[in-house]
């Protein structure tokens, strides 16, 4: 095989905040493509300065590695994976580029979309929310008012959470999601979620610190509505930990390291009765479609990334109010536009 990669900024229609006060208005992201034959498979992963590594980690890993990136002899992904995973153990993020540039390449190769590969049929497909990052409140209304949509996720963590939403609920009937990204103590959340409930809220996502397993626990049994787990549910590892702990789960492909790992994560929830989330880390339409391509498997998905930023590098990914189609016929079921 043969290796391409680039490096993207991918601007956000306005600053991205969440909580802790973490803010950002472009998203880095690289892109890398691997090429067997006529046929090339395309994968992408964002840098998130939350995990630790950048584009330019990635970046001299794939020079330090190239020759043996290269060198495998191609037969089905999950081999790729596994050789990738002992072969760059430390960067996950850049392992799950390749894992689903290779995915894409095999779909190519024979001529089907990934969940058409994996035996699902497109049906009892969920439609993605619309996040609206922290900001002041007026600030927030706005955002909502601009973007009409059926499901919100609606960062929080700040000591006007529920004067947020009350505000945000007077302008929309729409389902609103709550992601507080580990801001919240016990106490907060345990006088938050009963009126949360009250405002029309379905779910909270990550409510506590990542590492809080036992108060995580407390409020596992007394919450009135689904937790699912976030920062608390990295890798494949983590599924089972979160047992008792978290209603759900929210896989991400960047930080599990892939799409091969994700299926084995999403198998392993639903043996334990969990829910499955899958999110994003504000991919372009080249990620996205990956998401997407679970769609027939998952109970929420959270992939707006394409929404939120004002260029896109793919086409082939649709959007209609929550509605996610895919119009290409094989692989991702993108095409990619920034070569042109």
């Amino acid at each position: 095989m043969k290796l391409y990669y680039w490096q993207k900024e991918l601007p956000f229609q306005y600053p991205f905040t969440i909580s802790k006060g973490r803010t950002k208005t472009h998203q880095p992201t690289l892109i890398v493509a691997l090429q067997l034959g006529d046929f090339v498979g395309f994968g992408e992963a964002p840098s998130i300065t939350y995990y630790n590594i950048s584009i330019e980690d990635m970046v001299t890993d794939i020079e330090k590695m190239r020759p043996q990136i290269e060198k495998f002899a191609l037969t089905e992904p999950e081999r790729y994976w596994h050789y990738l995973h002992h072969l760059i153990p430390h960067n996950p993020f850049l392992v799950s580029a390749l894992d689903m540039a290779c995915w894409d390449l095999f779909g190519h190769i024979k001529g089907k979309l990934l969940y058409q590969i994996w035996d699902t049929k497109w049906e009892n497909t969920p439609k993605t929310d619309y996040t609206i990052g922290l900001d002041t409140i007026n600030v927030m209304v706005k955002k909502m008012k601009a973007k009409p949509w059926p499901i919100y996720k609606i960062k929080l963590g700040s000591e006007d959470d529920i004067e947020t939403i009350r505000a945000l609920r007077k302008h929309s009937s729409s389902t609103f999601r709550i992601d507080a990204n580990a801001g919240w103590t016990l106490e907060e959340a345990m006088h938050k979620i009963p009126i949360l409930k009250d405002l029309g809220v379905e779910l909270i996502e990550q409510p506590l610190a990542k590492d809080n397993w036992d108060e995580m626990k407390i409020l596992y049994y007394h919450s009135v509505l689904p937790i699912i787990a976030d920062e608390s549910c990295v890798s494949e590892h983590d599924v089972e930990k979160c047992v008792e702990h978290f209603h759900g789960v929210n896989i991400k492909l960047t930080k599990c390291s892939g799409i091969t790992p994700a299926i084995r994560m999403i198998a392993k929830a639903k043996e334990l009765n969990m829910k499955v989330m899958m999110g994003c880390m504000n991919e372009s339409s080249i990620g996205s479609a990956a998401i997407a391509n679970f769609l027939p498997q998952l109970d929420y998905v959270d992939m707006d990334g394409p929404l939120l930023q004002t260029i896109d590098l793919a086409n082939g990914l649709n959007y209609n109010l929550g509605e996610v189609t895919i119009s290409g016929r094989k692989g991702l079921g993108i095409v990619p536009t920034f070569l042109n």
